[in-house]
């Protein structure tokens, strides 16, 4: 028999009754029922019940002291459990371990939170002792389908032909959008190297290099500031690029993936194939967002011109200034929602900084409310026609600056869709935002520069370039979206030398620039560069889909606090003045703050 358990806790069934079993793990639970003691023995695979009688006094008294989460070792006889304490909940229910020994492997001191039960304890002490946080079942299982989920991606890509290969940690700092980690290096004083934000121009340089598949589960660093999706420091992708494709062709590569994935760790109903495209400037008129919700069946729609020369003055004289008016409906609100719920959704938009938020309240037809009294009947039932309002719905506006007026109306969408649980929690609805603009005008630099990335080709090629208007040029780009997180941004590449040099002119950046910052991509253009395309989906975002987890550090083996801190290693830490001397460096540390 093995050392330390000749099977697992989760093996053993009726079939065992009668043998000899040897099991190690920690003590989940402990239950004293005068003369017999009761542990769950848990390890990674389940849990067995192990019986200490009481008979047996040196092993009973030891059962009895050891603390929970303590390592033991236990062999005895498998016996079959009564029929009333038969416990159908677990995979070993139908029999328990009568232990006849027992060894203390590790003794667990007091413990700093709790293992059995799913208490909620606070984030710090939940990172600080993350090796105990993560024996918990919901954080365990959390990991075990992370680890589950990419090994099914992996699967998935190289059955379509990809190959996996792995690009550089260290590498040259580039502009992808956040801030770099550099690293500074010791043989080269005063120069850095940079943690990659993304394998962004590497897996370009491999399909220049021919390999014409690839992809690799990527680890990319940013240094930006945590949000509820999205992990400071470190997160990981499926990245993949592909030579001679077009759009279509990624779209294709990348569908079945993950239609494939989520039904295989779902058991909601997911998009199929091909998943709906929504133009970038339909996506912000109708969802007021370029990562919709489908879920949410609501829509948005200009109603400009109902208001346009109206007797509502406050819409009417903004849009003499070139303001929109989007009308958010509300399904039924007006019949069944009382006058109180359309103040309190005006009140909730001066809460997040907004002027406010109109609305027209519809019952049995007739139109009420402030905004309605200003209205001709001519106006009512076009602005009825326009929405697809019919005679008990309720209806809110936001006007502003086109930008200004689809954001509110985005989130005004959300919020009503929730409120009035239009949601559908059952569903993985997929689509891809497409047509992005190729640049955008920066209102705090004052001057043109790229929406989303500078290596994308734009469509219509250097011919758009030389006679469009650059706010009007669109760009091969796409997003990848489910249930209103985005996954992925994604790109057909330019792979044009003469293009690349075109594109960074229009957003002011001269042959110069170029050539000192992308030199390597530059250059590798020049010799025989195929179209190639790609995407990189976030593993992190997926996982948390899956697992229904509504913060992306319940799905991340060691995850940072908000303030970028891993609480358990005590990082980022200060280092001995030797190895900054090794490195040629010198921390200056910023003054403290006065206080008031």
């Amino acid at each position: 028999m093995h050392e330390y358990r000749s099977h697992t806790c989760n093996e053993l069934r009726a079939d065992h009754v009668g043998g000899i079993a040897r099991l190690s793990g920690w003590v989940h639970r402990k239950r004293d029922h005068g003369g017999l003691l009761f542990i769950d023995l848990r390890d990674h695979y389940g849990i067995t019940q192990c019986v200490f009688d009481s008979d047996f006094k040196d092993i009973f008294e030891l059962a009895e002291n050891v603390r929970a989460e303590s390592v033991i070792r236990v062999e005895g006889e498998v016996v079959k459990r009564d029929a009333e304490v038969i416990n159908p909940e677990l995979p070993t229910g139908e029999i328990e371990i009568l232990v006849k020994k027992v060894d203390i492997l590790n003794a667990a001191e007091e413990l700093p939170l709790p293992v059995f039960g799913e208490q909620e304890y606070p984030e710090d002490i939940r990172l600080k002792y993350r090796f105990l946080d993560l024996r918990r079942e919901r954080i365990h299982h959390n990991i075990v389908l992370r680890s589950d989920i990419i090994s099914s991606i992996r699967r998935r890509m190289v059955d379509q032909g990809f190959k996996e290969f792995q690009t550089p940690i260290l590498t040259a700092s580039s502009p992808e959008g956040a801030r770099d980690f550099l690293v500074p290096s010791r043989m080269h004083p005063g120069k850095f190297y940079a943690l990659p934000q993304a394998p962004q121009q590497f897996k370009q340089l491999l399909m220049i290099a021919g390999f014409d598949r690839y992809f690799q589960i990527a680890p990319c660093f940013r240094d930006e500031d945590a949000r509820a999706d999205r992990s400071p420091g470190e997160f990981y992708q499926l990245d993949m690029e592909m030579s001679y494709v077009t759009q279509d062709d990624v779209f294709a590569a990348i569908e079945p993936v993950m239609q494939g994935v989520f039904e295989e760790f779902s058991e909601k109903k997911v998009t199929q194939a091909p998943f709906p495209r929504i133009t970038f400037k339909e996506a912000m008129l109708k969802y007021g967002s370029d990562k919709p919700d489908l879920r949410n069946p609501i829509e948005i729609c200009d109603v400009t011109e109902v208001f346009d020369g109206s007797g509502f003055g406050i819409f009417a004289g903004a849009i003499k200034n070139g303001a929109v008016v989007r009308a958010v409906p509300a399904p039924s609100a007006g019949g069944n929602q009382p006058r109180s719920f359309f103040d309190k959704m005006n009140d909730w938009a001066r809460s997040e900084g907004y002027a406010g938020l109109g609305y027209v309240r519809f019952k049995d037809g007739e139109a009420m409310g402030p905004i309605a009294k200003n209205l001709d009947e001519e106006r009512i039932a076009k602005l009825m026609e326009i929405a697809e309002l019919d005679g008990n719905d309720g209806v809110f506006f936001s006007c502003g600056k086109d930008e200004d007026a689809a954001k509110l109306a985005g989130h005004a969408r959300t919020k009503i869709g929730e409120d009035l649980e239009l949601i559908a929690d059952d569903e993985f609805k997929f689509c891809w935002i497409v047509d992005f603009p190729m640049y955008e005008y920066d209102e705090i630099e004052k001057k043109l520069d790229f929406s989303h990335n500078p290596f994308s080709m734009p469509q219509g090629g250097l011919e758009a370039l030389n006679t469009m208007d650059p706010a009007d040029i669109l760009g091969y780009q796409y997003d990848i979206v489910c249930n209103g997180i985005e996954l992925s941004s994604g790109a057909i590449r330019n792979h044009v030398p003469e293009i690349m040099y075109k594109a960074f002119e229009i957003a002011g950046h001269g042959p110069e620039v170029v050539e000192e910052r992308f030199a390597g991509m530059l250059n590798a253009l020049k010799y025989g560069a195929p179209p190639h395309g790609g995407i990189a989906p976030g593993i992190d975002r997926i996982v948390m889909l899956l697992a229904d987890e509504p913060n992306i550090r319940e799905v991340i083996v060691f995850p940072m606090n908000q303030k970028a801190e891993d609480l358990m290693m005590n990082a980022p830490s200060e280092v001995e003045m030797k190895q900054l001397r090794e490195l040629h460096l010198r921390t200056i540390l910023p003054e403290p703050k006065k206080e008031d």
